[in-house]
Parts: C-alpha cells; structure tokens; sequence
C-alpha cells in the first residue's frame, strides 16, 4: 500500500502495513532498475517471516516520484533518509537488490544512528574510471559504458537498446515464473513512468557515489549469485572489501534473480550477528 500522508507529499512510500515501525523493526527495500518502487509480495513475505514490517520508497524519477536530474547516489539515498527521519524509524534493516545496493549502503552511511544493518543482493560497486574489468563479465554492458559519457549519452542508447537474453540463466527464469512473478510484473508497470529513473540511476552509479564505502560502520550482509551475467561477483567482492563489517556469501547456483530467494537467508544471518 502506499503512505498518504501529509509529511510525505515530497516522496512516494509505500509500505507493508499502515503504521510500519509502531510494534516491529522496518526492513527498507531500495527497488532494483528499473521498478515502480511498490512493495513486491516475496519481500513482504520474507520480512513478515524475520518479524519485519516493510517500508520501500520510489527513487526520484520512477514510480510518479518527481526526477532529480544529475542525482548521485548520495542524493537518492539523502530522499530515503528523509523518510526514515519523517517517520521516526529506527533499527533499520536496509535492504537494496541490483540497482537499490547502492542506495542501501548509502542511506547506512548517512544515517548510522537509524540503520541497523545492511543487505545487498546482486549489487553494483562503485564505478572504477578507466579500469575495464569493471564491465567484465556483464552480458551486455552497453547501457553502463554509454552512461559514462552522461545523460544525453545514456537515454540515446535507449533507441537501440535491448534486453540479451544471456543476462539471465536458467535458474532466473525460473525464478521470475514462480517465486519473484511479481518482479516481472513490476517491471512492466515500471514503463508508464518512462525510462528516465533507468538513466539516471545508471549515470548515477558511473560516476562518484558521494559518499564512501569505508563511511558504512553498520554490519553488511553482501549476498551474490555466482552465475550472476548483469552485475558480476567481482562487484560484491569490491564491495566487502571496502566496508569493515562486510560478509560476503557467496550463492554457487544462482543468476541476477533467483539470488533474491536467499534474502531470508541473509535476514537471519545479519540477525545473528
């Protein structure tokens, strides 16, 4: 559902439930690239399950969220700590997946005091400029190498842009048929607000993230398919080694998608401490 509130006009938050925070700790979803930002039922599902409400906020630009053109990923972030401050959240559980990694760890570094933990699924790293092993192994990393050159460079290459169907293996298809359907369907709802939150997120993570890995001081759960053929294993280990309190677990069988079926995984692992 979404939060209609007063102190909300400026943000698009929805949410598991209509108080979330009043009797359990929030896991913050951060939605991958691109989505409408709505709270997906496998997500819903596992928080439930952990003892979590869910809070998940649209990223400027997607899901009716006004754009911020040349928004870093410290700006995105900064919106989502806006958030948790409106609603006086606290012993957050943040959770980004592909695209929403970074925004996960950014909102974890700017607001240690309300951020418990951190979790990310498939995430990608900070941008390496001139280093090309930052693209290997991307299945298509076209759409990255034209953000480098900016916005105008990365909505041209929307013209010509299609999705490789070698990005996904087989256990991501099955995935999106069956547990994360729901995904794919949110993804599809994601084009009635254009491609713009695409574009920018992408020239987003292309250039410095305004913050640091090393400013993340809460505990860091990084979770990575090793198969994975869009945001490879190298940028989860350039990711655990840049934060102290970083643990990397390591999925052998899954893709981009079907590593999303170990969020409860990482939840109970983070849990633990």
């Amino acid at each position: 559902m979404r939060l209609i509130r007063p102190e909300l006009t400026d943000h698009v938050v929805h949410a598991s439930v209509e108080r979330p925070g009043a009797e359990r700790p929030v896991l913050l979803w951060h939605h991958g690239s691109p989505q409408t930002g709505a709270v997906l039922s496998p997500v819903a599902a596992m928080a439930d399950a952990a003892g979590l409400d869910v809070v998940s906020i649209a990223r400027p630009a997607y899901g009716g969220a006004p754009r911020l053109p040349e928004r870093s990923v410290r700006d995105a972030a900064a919106r989502a700590a806006e958030v948790l401050d409106i609603l006086d959240l606290r012993n957050v559980v943040s959770v980004g997946a592909s695209g929403g990694g970074p925004h996960a760890l950014g909102v974890a570094a700017l607001s240690p005091e309300r951020v418990a933990g951190v979790i990310t699924l498939a995430s990608i790293a900070p941008f390496r400029p001139g280093d090309a092993s930052w693209f290997a192994g991307m299945a298509d990393p076209s759409g990255l190498r034209s953000a480098t050159a900016g916005i105008a460079s990365r909505t041209a290459h929307l013209e010509v842009e299609e999705f490789d169907p070698t990005s996904f293996v087989d256990a991501d298809y099955r995935a999106l048929e069956e547990t994360w359907a729901s995904l794919g369907e949110d993804v599809a709802a994601s084009a009635q607000w254009g491609s713009d939150g695409l574009v920018d997120d992408d020239v987003a993570f292309t250039r410095p993230w305004g913050f640091a890995l090393a400013d993340v001081v809460a505990p860091v759960m990084v979770v990575q398919g090793e198969l994975d053929r869009v945001v490879p294993p190298s940028h989860a280990a350039a990711i655990v080694d840049g934060i102290a309190r970083a643990t990397l677990l390591r999925i052998p069988d899954a893709g981009h998608i079907a590593v999303l079926d170990h969020l409860s995984t990482a939840l109970a692992a983070l849990r633990r401490g």
